[in-house]
């Protein structure tokens, strides 16, 4: 076994919590039950890693086996990973079948067309998710192991969630693979990003729900009861909550958002000003970036009003995010219409 490929699966299995090591060998399937049996599981990591590879050499394992499990500790732990969603599209009608091996032959022919030295790596699974792996090289140095793409696919979607390499230049050969595997003819970025792939799913999917008819208002309950000469206080109180539940419920529905950690808001309009003040002799843009962060931001928007942080209903340039599928945005100057207009597509 070459020393490359050993010392990639030594720090891979580094990566992997103590207690999940075995867990994660037996997805892997490349070990046999009697030699994960073998291994020690409650020494240190340091001494599994270096048992591992040797049983790795002992079944001559190379890089394709290592890229496998690379791709198992990723899909595991896709947190951990900064997604992109990208949107294919078809000049014609489009075909119901989807042959997965064509689609595998048509993607690494088009990609070693352009770069010979590069390792691709697949591995579907059973939620029609093929899960494609590319280490890029150069034409003279082999593929680096440890900076590579991750490409989530879901066959007969036109939708395609990409975790690049820091290596920028590759991005362009990839998108290019994509598509003509797919039989599809162009490919642009939706300007939608999150570390939760499930949650990206959900938005371009349309998992979630949001549409409040699909869920019945639940009551307010109500608190301790006020004297009788504070009624018309409490009346208000409990209508302007009321009002609020339902403004919510219309922008948010029921159920639990996507999970997103920011959104980006890029302002491109003119400075306006008395032209008696003489504030600006020209016309000059106005140009402010907004970024709103967040462990889940759908979720801390929907609390504000309820809290009493914000009015309702919220702003639609914080709500339409699920709807619009996209978390930045630059919001240009379109005259007679009002700021929530200013949304660019």
């Amino acid at each position: 076994m070459d020393e490359t490929v050993a010392e990639y699966i030594r720090r891979t299995v580094l990566k992997i919590p103590r207690d999940e090591i075995k867990m994660m060998l037996q997805k892997w399937g490349f070990l046999s039950e009697s030699q994960l049996q073998s291994l020690n599981f409650h020494q240190i990591k340091d001494n599994i890693s270096q048992e591992v590879v040797q049983l790795c050499e002992e079944n001559s394992a190379d890089i394709k086996q290592a890229a496998v499990l690379d791709i198992i500790y990723n899909h595991i732990y896709q947190n951990k990973r900064m997604w992109s969603v990208y949107q294919m599209k078809k000049s014609g009608e489009e075909l119901e079948y989807f042959d997965i091996t064509d689609f595998k032959k048509k993607f690494k022919r088009r990609l070693r067309s352009a770069l010979k030295n590069v390792t691709i790596t697949f591995k579907e699974y059973e939620d029609n998710a093929i899960w494609i792996r590319v280490a890029w090289g150069t034409p003279h140095k082999k593929p680096n192991q440890y900076k590579p793409s991750y490409v989530v696919y879901h066959s007969q979607t036109p939708y395609v969630f990409i975790s690049s390499s820091v290596l920028k230049s590759t991005l362009p050969l990839l998108c290019q693979a994509l598509i003509v595997a797919s039989n599809y003819h162009d490919i642009r970025e939706m300007e939608l990003r999150s570390h939760s792939l499930n949650s990206l799913k959900d938005i371009v999917f349309k998992r979630y729900s949001q549409n409040f008819q699909t869920c019945t208002p639940k009551p307010l309950q109500g608190g301790n009861v006020e004297p009788e000469n504070d009624i018309r206080i409490v009346e208000e109180n409990r209508s302007e909550k009321e009002r609020i539940h339902r403004l919510n419920q219309e922008v948010f529905g029921c159920g639990p958002q996507p999970k997103l950690e920011f959104a980006q808001y890029r302002l491109e309009t003119m400075f306006k000003s008395d032209p008696k003040m003489d504030v600006l002799d020209k016309k000059e843009p106005f140009r402010c970036l907004v970024k709103f962060s967040s462990p889940h931001l759908l979720e801390s928007l929907k609390s504000l009003a309820p809290a009493g942080m914000a009015d309702a209903p919220l702003s639609p340039l914080l709500t339409c995010i699920p709807h619009k599928a996209r978390n930045y945005f630059k919001i240009r100057e379109k005259k007679g219409l009002y700021p929530e207009s200013f949304v660019s597509p």
